[in-house]
């Protein structure tokens, strides 16, 4: 089971915070660090300093690290074109010596977009198909040769298809909850199905439909990664937990029943549960970014295990 961490720099995180934390991950022997790519905070956080862009930190990381693998929980596809996306992505890769992974999704949370004059399209879903034809297009194109696209909201003309990425492939993940359109695009396009915030139960069933999606296109199942995300907080007693537990403002009930909660044997089993089902990759979303010993215990105690 691989352990990745995440994070929520929306929240209120300054570059210097995240460069801190992906350091201590990489050190701490976690996969990967990742990100989320929102522009507001959300619900009572101050969210100050103020919101960080995802690529242009993980550009950073990308020269401050030497192993962890990083990447976006998930990029918004309202956010960025997709040619501009597939360059910024394949310098980010050259940068980090062939590291990155592209999570890629429709975008969904309306008021950052209002807050920041980002025009937020009603046709998301469909915008995300050409984009994740164009950016793996582009990628795939050999060098040399050009590509091009039309489609009913992108246009590509005799693209260059430059630059290339340091990787042969950059790993591409797709996530959510949808029941049909979410498994079709993960089966075309994907290396990583990824599951935030669910339960084991419904966790069996999504993967079940991202299987079936797979093996409906004559791709094999098992060709594909699959993931989850949940909310940790891991204490060597109760009260370390209640302590954790209440720096974030969430109980300690309810993250045990929607995340990863209590001591680590108790998240070591929860863990395995989800392997039961499927998972062979969790992404530990870590919401106090000043608690590094919260990593450091994670690592001796639960990743230890796991190993």
């Amino acid at each position: 089971m691989d352990l990745r961490i995440f994070t929520e720099p929306q929240q209120g995180a300054s570059y210097e915070t995240l460069l801190t934390v992906a350091k201590a991950s990489e050190d701490l022997g976690f996969d990967a660090f990742f990100r989320s790519d929102h522009y507001l905070k959300m619900g009572s956080a101050d969210g100050l300093p103020g919101p960080t862009d995802a690529w242009i930190t993980l550009a950073g990381l990308a020269r401050e690290t030497k192993r962890i693998r990083l990447g976006t929980l998930m990029t918004a596809g309202t956010f960025r074109l997709p040619g501009v996306l597939a360059i910024q992505v394949a310098q980010v890769d050259q940068m980090s010596g062939g590291r990155v992974e592209l999570g890629l999704g429709a975008g969904w949370f309306e008021e950052e977009h209002k807050a920041y004059g980002i025009p937020f399209p009603k046709e998301k879903f469909p915008r995300l198909e050409e984009q994740l034809a164009i950016v793996t297009g582009l990628w795939a194109t050999e060098t040399g040769r050009t590509f091009s696209y039309d489609g009913t909201y992108y246009q590509l003309t005799d693209s260059p298809a430059l630059p290339k990425p340091a990787q042969r492939k950059v790993p591409i993940l797709i996530g959510g909850h949808g029941a049909k359109r979410t498994p079709r695009l993960t089966a075309r396009y994907a290396d990583e199905f990824n599951l935030p915030f669910a339960s084991i139960e419904d966790t069996d069933a999504q993967f079940a439909r991202v299987r079936a999606a797979a093996e409906a296109v004559g791709r094999a199942a098992d060709d594909l990664v699959y993931s989850n995300a949940l909310i940790v907080c891991v204490g060597k007693d109760d009260a370390e937990v209640a302590r954790r537990a209440a720096a974030i403002g969430r109980e300690v009930a309810e993250l045990k029943v929607n995340g990863l909660a209590g001591s680590p044997d108790e998240v070591v089993d929860k863990i395995g549960r989800y392997g039961a089902v499927g998972a062979s990759r969790i992404y530990l979303q870590v919401m106090d970014l000043d608690d590094l010993d919260h990593l450091e215990l994670i690592s001796s105690q639960v990743q230890s295990q796991l190993n």
